[in-house]
């Protein structure tokens, strides 16, 4: 009865939901802060004068969403946590200030990052050569390379975990193939700086895409929207729910050339019409207008971490320095496994992953001070 293609499938398996007791979740790389008050604002207004629009079909394209997508993009650089605040504007570091305008052309949004995932792997991928990644990096990708019948080259990372560049770019060579990882990579935290990404397109096969993940740039890595300038393969997957705190409603985006851009939305509309319903955009655009606020909680959260990252290195634990909203933390003589537990026996739960290699290994969400006052009186004692 069944078809035979699901018999390879290995559906992702997302950060515990409890429902058995209330815990502190530090497990999903979920934002502690929540969405700044216009959200709310916008979508009750919504609900209540425009319940109507709830009956009907939503904006297929998510235009003004994607214009308020662009705004955003233009006035931060792509990084909140860099970017220069001053009441309720932001601009852009000189780090990080793109070389020209971001356009609504230049974006596509879907039903958060993993759907537009989906519609990037189906539309740039084919079964006739490997898609190159690295051995540890979002664990997405090996599910949607056997959803789509997408062979893989996973490329282990250095000793010291970061991206052996020159070994993926071999490897995409030898078979003229495409590239894709997360920068800041999950679940190490690493970033690689964006002139580094620059050498690596260079060399890398120009018939190809070439996809950077950026779902944690906001929280000090490089954007490589500037890129787009120069690569016009070039791909960059970004998502609302790290930074924007928009986990519980779904919104993705891609950035990339208004020609790539026109191909993925081919992909969209052969598969739903409909995918970024008419909340989801109400509510992403009043976000978009609130940078402001997403690039105080950045901040907040990097400090957060900074200090937990000191802390854990101070009690014996190895903590891979991270560009992200999470750390990567493992303590000889403790197994992931036996931290996980101890942890949660106490009400917190922060994610194990049993994969070989990184089983020692717990990645722990940056919460608010108090909930990482919380993890440290139980950590401290391990």
């Amino acid at each position: 009865m069944l078809a035979k293609r699901i018999q390879n499938l290995h559906p992702y398996v997302p950060g515990e939901q409890p429902k058995d007791r209330e815990y502190i979740k530090l497990n999903a790389n979920e934002n502690p802060y929540p969405p700044h008050k216009s959200v709310a604002e916008a979508l009750s207004k919504a609900a209540l004068a425009s319940t109507a629009k709830i009956g009907l079909y939503p904006d297929p394209d998510s235009n003004e969403l994607r214009s308020a997508i662009a705004d955003m993009l233009n006035s931060t650089g792509g990084v909140f946590y860099t970017s220069d605040v001053s009441g309720q504007k932001c601009s852009p570091s000189s780090r990080d200030k793109i070389p020209f305008e971001v356009t609504p052309d230049m974006i596509f949004c879907g039903n958060g990052s993993d759907e537009v995932l989906s519609f990037v792997f189906y539309t740039f991928f084919d079964g006739d050569r490997p898609l190159v990644m690295p051995e540890f990096t979002y664990s997405f990708y090996p599910v949607y390379c056997g959803y789509y019948g997408i062979p893989m080259c996973t490329v282990p990372l250095k000793s010291d975990w970061q991206l052996d560049k020159d070994a993926m770019l071999s490897a995409a060579n030898k078979t003229d193939s495409a590239i894709i990882f997360a920068n800041p990579n999950a679940p190490t935290g690493i970033s690689i700086p964006r002139d580094e990404v620059r050498k690596m397109i260079e060399k890398a096969p120009k018939d190809k895409v070439f996809i950077v993940d950026e779902a944690y740039c906001d929280f000090g890595g490089e954007s490589c929207i500037p890129l787009l300038a120069e690569f016009k393969n070039l791909v960059i997957v970004r998502t609302f729910s790290k930074s924007l705190s928009f986990a519980g409603m779904r919104l993705g985006y891609v950035v990339a050339s208004p020609e790539l851009v026109k191909s993925i939305f081919m992909v969209k509309n052969s598969f739903n019409h409909f995918p970024v319903d008419f909340m989801a955009q109400t509510a992403g655009i009043a976000s978009c207008k609130a940078a402001y606020y997403y690039a105080e909680n950045s901040r907040k959260i990097v400090e957060q971490r900074e200090s937990f990252t000191k802390f854990l290195r101070d009690r014996g634990f190895f903590v891979i320095d991270s560009k992200t909203n999470f750390v990567f933390a493992k303590k000889d003589g403790l197994t992931g496994e036996s931290i996980y537990q101890a942890v949660k026996k106490e009400g917190i739960l922060i994610r194990h992953f049993s994969t070989k290699g990184i089983e020692d290994f717990v990645r722990i969400t940056i919460g608010t001070e108090e909930q990482m006052d919380a993890l440290k009186k139980i950590m401290g004692n391990l």
